[in-house]
């Protein structure tokens, strides 16, 4: 028994807030409560998310951290860098995000048609190039019956450099897009 979305499983919702608020955990609480719900025929999860210590501290992090997808649910999984975060120059942030782009089209590729469902984790990652283009993984999910999305959106994304840019640019296109934006502050 999962607790009570703040959203209902259906169309498309985003879910933005800061690192650590609980972006991921609701996505895979929304993961969890389809899969009672409806079982795993259709289900697509594609996991973009980068992990990144900090201070101790894990900044970001997999769905997989709270909820194990059963076999027969399509799984796209990027081996994701995060730009800013390790980077030490913008150009090498932007090569980074690249690498993370041109991936991430193989697993677009190989994505089964007609899913049912699909939950993505940190979204954006995919799309922080200026030439990447959000509304194909947008096309995807709208002809799913749920889709449930998650993205950074701090003043990391502030910046003037070029990933920052690419991912704003991106986030405006998920937020054109959806029926829904969740919105985790952190704030209790």
């Amino acid at each position: 028994m999962t607790d009570a979305l703040p959203f209902p499983l259906a169309g498309p919702t985003l879910i933005v807030g800061p690192s650590n608020v609980g972006k991921t955990r609701l996505t895979a609480r929304a993961l969890t409560a389809w899969l009672d719900r409806e079982g795993t025929d259709g289900v697509v999860v594609f996991e973009f998310a980068p992990e990144v210590e900090r201070d101790g501290r894990v900044l970001g992090g997999r769905l997989d951290r709270f909820v194990t997808p059963p076999a027969d649910v399509w799984q796209g999984v990027l081996d994701a860098h995060a730009p800013r975060a390790t980077a030490d120059s913008d150009a090498a942030a932007a090569d980074l995000a690249a690498d993370n782009a041109r991936r991430a089209e193989r697993l677009f590729e190989a994505a089964p048609d007609e899913p049912r469902a699909v939950f993505v984790n940190d979204a954006t990652i995919p799309f922080q190039t200026p030439d990447a283009d959000p509304t194909r993984l947008l096309g995807y999910c709208a002809g799913a019956e749920v889709a449930v999305l998650n993205a950074l959106e701090a003043d990391a994304l502030v910046g003037t450099d070029p990933v920052s840019r690419a991912e704003r640019d991106a986030l405006a296109a998920f937020r054109d897009r959806v029926a829904r934006v969740v919105r985790l502050d952190g704030e209790t």
